[in-house]
C-alpha cells in the first residue's frame, strides 16, 4: 500500500490518497477494455492525468463486468477532442467527451471542480473531482498502465465491508441531484450491501424530491432497474424508502391496499429478474409483461370478457390505455407497451387473432379512404 501526499496551506505534506497495488486490489488487466487503456495511455504520453473512473473500478473489484468504462483526466474538452479524431464533444454546460470506437462509447470528463456545490461545471483537479462523486464506492480511480488503484474516500474498504456511505454530506447530496437517492438503493442491490441508518433516514424525509425529476429521466432510471437482474431487491428498498411512490404511484397504491396483488407484484419482480438472467438482449416488451400482468388481471373477469370473441379490439384498446396510465411516469416505447399487453391478454385467453383481422381491415380501409382520386 503506498501513500499519495499532498501540502496544506502551510506547505506541510498531508496524507490525500491510498493507493493499492495490483496484489492488493487484484484487478485482472485482461478484463480492461483496451480500447480504454488506449485513449488513457494517449493521454498520459502527452503528459495528462488519466483513470478509468466509478463504476467500472467497483465493478471490476467486486469481480462483475463493467458495461462501461469511463474515464477522467485534466485535458480540457477541446484537447481531447484533438487528440481523438473519433470523438465529440456532447453537452452544454457540463461538457464531455465521446470517443467512439465501432459501436463502442466512452466517455471522458475533465476534473470537475467542487468549488459551487457538487453540480457546478469548473474544470477542477483530481482532489477536487473526487468530492463531486457521490458514494465512495463509485469514488475510486484506477490507472491500467501503472495497474493502481487511488482511493481518497476508504471506498475500497467501504467496498469490502459491503457499506453504502455517501461522499458528499448527507445535507446537500440529494438537493443536489434527486436521482442519487435511487442510484444508492440500486447500488446496495446489486453489491449486496448495506445502508447505514443515517443514509436510509434520509433518503425517506427527501423521497418528495424526485417529483422534481423529469418523466424521461425516470424512465431511463425504471429501465434501468427492469434491465438489472436486481430488480426484486432494488423494488423492495424503494418500497421501504417511499421513492417507488414516485416511480410507480399507482403500483404502489395498490400495494399497500392490496396485500395479495403485493405478493403476486414482488413475485414478479423475482420472475424478472429470473427471465433477465437468461435472455439479457430480450426485448423490452417481454420484460414489461413482467410489470403489467397483475394489473391487467386485476382490471376484470377475463372468462366473461372472452366468451365474446368479437370484443378482443374493444378489450385490448382498453386495456392498454388502462396499462399506460398504470405504469406512469415511466414512458416506454409504444410498441413495446403494445407487445407486452398483447402478450398477457394472450396468456388470459383473450382471442387476439380476431383482433388481428381488425387492425388489417382498419389499416385497409384507412389507406382506402386516403387514396387521392383519379
Amino acid at each position: 500500500m503506498l501513500i499519495r501526499y499532498g501540502t496544506d496551506s502551510n506547505g506541510n505534506p498531508v496524507k490525500k490518497a491510498v493507493v493499492y497495488t495490483k496484489e492488493e486490489h487484484q484487478i485482472p488487466k485482461n478484463k480492461i477494455d483496451v480500447d480504454a487503456v488506449y485513449i488513457i495511455s494517449r493521454l498520459k504520453d502527452l503528459g495528462f492525468q488519466a483513470y478509468i473512473v466509478g463504476g467500472a473500478v467497483r465493478d471490476l473489484i467486486v469481480g462483475a463486468e463493467p458495461k462501461d468504462f469511463d474515464i477522467v483526466t485534466n485535458a480540457t474538452p477541446s484537447r481531447i477532442k484533438k487528440l481523438f479524431r473519433n470523438s465529440r464533444i456532447i453537452g452544454k454546460r457540463f461538457r464531455i467527451v465521446h470517443v467512439i470506437f465501432g459501436n463502442k462509447i466512452f466517455e471522458v470528463s475533465t476534473f470537475r471542480s467542487n468549488a459551487v456545490s457538487s453540480v457546478g461545471n469548473d474544470f477542477g483537479t483530481m482532489d477536487e473531482d473526487v468530492l463531486r462523486r457521490d458514494f465512495t464506492l463509485n469514488a475510486l480511480y484506477y490507472d491500467p498502465i501503472l495497474e493502481q488503484v487511488i482511493d481518497y474516500v476508504d471506498g475500497m474498504r467501504d467496498i469490502k465491508k459491503h457499506i453504502i456511505r455517501p461522499v458528499i454530506p448527507l445535507e446537500t447530496i440529494f438537493i443536489d441531484d434527486p436521482v442519487r437517492m435511487l442510484r444508492a438503493i440500486k447500488y446496495a442491490a446489486k453489491t449486496d450491501s448495506k445502508m447505514s441508518f443515517l443514509l436510509r433516514h434520509k433518503i425517506r424525509h427527501s423521497a418528495s424530491l424526485l417529483n422534481q425529476i423529469s418523466p424521461s429521466r425516470l424512465t431511463e432510471e425504471l429501465l434501468k432497474i427492469i434491465n438489472s437482474s436486481h430488480a426484486y431487491q432494488i423494488v423492495t428498498e424503494a418500497l421501504d424508502t417511499d421513492l417507488y411512490m414516485t416511480l410507480q404511484p399507482a403500483a404502489t397504491g395498490m400495494m399497500y391496499e392490496n396485500k395479495k396483488f403485493e405478493n403476486s407484484y414482488m413475485k414478479n419482480m423475482q420472475l424478472l429478474d429470473e427471465f433477465v438472467k437468461k435472455e439479457p438482449d430480450a426485448r423490452l416488451g417481454k420484460k414489461l409483461v413482467f410489470l403489467i400482468s397483475d394489473f391487467i388481471e386485476s382490471l376484470t373477469d377475463w372468462k366473461k370478457e372472452t366468451e365474446d370473441k368479437f370484443s378482443s379490439g374493444e378489450l385490448y384498446k382498453k386495456t392498454w390505455t388502462e396499462c399506460r396510465n398504470f405504469i406512469l411516469p415511466m414512458n416506454p416505447q409504444r410498441t413495446e407497451l403494445e407487445y407486452a399487453v398483447k402478450e398477457v391478454l394472450t396468456n388470459l385467453g383473450v382471442p387476439l387473432k380476431s383482433l388481428k383481422k381488425k387492425e388489417s381491415v382498419l389499416r385497409k380501409s384507412i389507406k382506402k379512404v386516403s387514396k387521392p382520386k383519379d
